[in-house]
């Protein structure tokens, strides 16, 4: 029986030959206006060791080809994926990853900013073989004291959250490397290998919650997803999406329910039914509230009209438990008030980094 383990041998951070140590992804859809500071901060930081030796992928589903004609310009080494447009995140990162040449990948939003020793300290998790995934500790930009994401959690009552969001970034700068629910979508580092042979980030949800989703799948795999202080990446919050879109709200309201219909195992799914439907009851009312109602529910009935492929989601998580080299664990629990007020907040700069990449 063949089991999904990771290539590497412990200790290894590179091959020999060519190959890079690290292809670092970015997936875009707005172009320069984000890329400019995200590419000047990724050259500007790139390791001199040649143990650490990096590629630059950038798969662009923009609108037009003024993205490439400037990359070409003014970073000729820059890989580029040209998509056709607004093909989402999954689908862009996906393409950056299948391009990819190194031994490891981070998927990189276009509206984030790198610091020194990124790749060095993003990669040391990896000398452990358990170890697929890693999240880094992830700082809003505007504000570098405070806590974007460090890593995701999960609940049982199917409730995603960035851990730490919102806090003073000296509350996780001396966390030591532990495991984590999921790594986020924004930053993180996986092993290519790994992340090809299942299939990459699932395409079907297009944007949003499909990093809680991989993270779900590598545990099914028997695998690691561990989170570093020790790597800091700047983000801008919602840069790249207004949380206000109705059709936004829909994908996401969606996107739960696949995600958590799709992936707690059987006992934890029967646990967990009772909570859900009391978190669907207290997010209706909260949107009901708010006049955000209608997209929400939109969302859940878009769910719904896709129960028929619920039965082949299950089976293939269930098949990577079974080729699994270790048992899959999955650490959800049922979570905290605080998680929820993390997850609501907004940092006020949210607002006006939207109307600037709108802009």
């Amino acid at each position: 029986m063949e089991h999904l383990a990771p290539a590497e041998e412990a200790g290894s951070l590179n091959g020999a030959g060519p190959r890079p140590a690290c292809s670092i992804v970015i997936p875009t859809y707005h172009g320069r206006s984000l890329l400019e500071p995200c590419l000047a901060s990724v050259f500007r930081h790139l390791p001199r060791d040649p143990a650490f030796d990096c590629e630059v992928v950038v798969a662009d589903n923009g609108p037009d080809d003024q993205t490439r004609r400037w990359l070409a310009q003014v970073h000729p080494s820059v890989r580029v994926v040209r998509l056709a447009p607004g093909q989402g995140f999954c689908r862009a990162a996906n393409a950056g990853v299948e391009a990819a040449r190194g031994r490891f990948v981070q998927v990189l939003n276009d509206d984030t900013e790198v610091t020194q020793g990124w790749i060095e300290a993003g990669l040391e998790p990896f000398r452990d073989p358990s170890v697929a995934a890693v999240t880094p500790l992830v700082l809003v930009r505007s504000t570098p004291d405070r806590v974007d994401s460090a890593g995701d959690s999960y609940s049982l009552a199917g409730w995603p959250s960035k851990r730490g969001h919102g806090q003073p970034a000296v509350r996780w700068a001396s966390r030591p490397v532990e495991d984590v629910m999921s790594a986020s979508g924004s930053a993180s580092f996986y092993r290519a290998d790994v992340l090809r042979r299942l299939g990459g980030f699932d395409a079907t949800l297009v944007s949003y919650y499909e990093d809680v989703d991989l993270g779900f799948r590598l545990r099914w795999a028997g695998l690691r997803v561990v989170f570093t202080p020790h790597c800091r990446i700047l983000h801008d919050i919602s840069a790249t999406a207004d949380h206000r879109s109705p059709r936004l709200q829909r994908l996401m309201a969606r996107n739960a329910e696949l995600v958590f219909w799709s992936n707690l195992p059987a006992r934890r799914l029967a646990a967990a039914v009772v909570p859900h439907v009391g978190l669907l009851l207290a997010q209706s009312a909260w949107r009901l509230a708010r006049l955000r109602f209608i997209p929400f529910f939109l969302g859940k009935v878009d769910a719904v009209r896709e129960l028929g492929k619920l039965p082949a989601r299950r089976k293939a998580r269930a098949d990577l438990g079974r080729r699994a080299v270790r048992p899959p664990h999955f650490p959800v629990g049922l979570g905290s008030l605080q998680d929820v007020v993390n997850h609501l907040r907004r940092p006020r700069e949210a607002s006006a980094l939207r109307d600037d990449a709108r802009g």
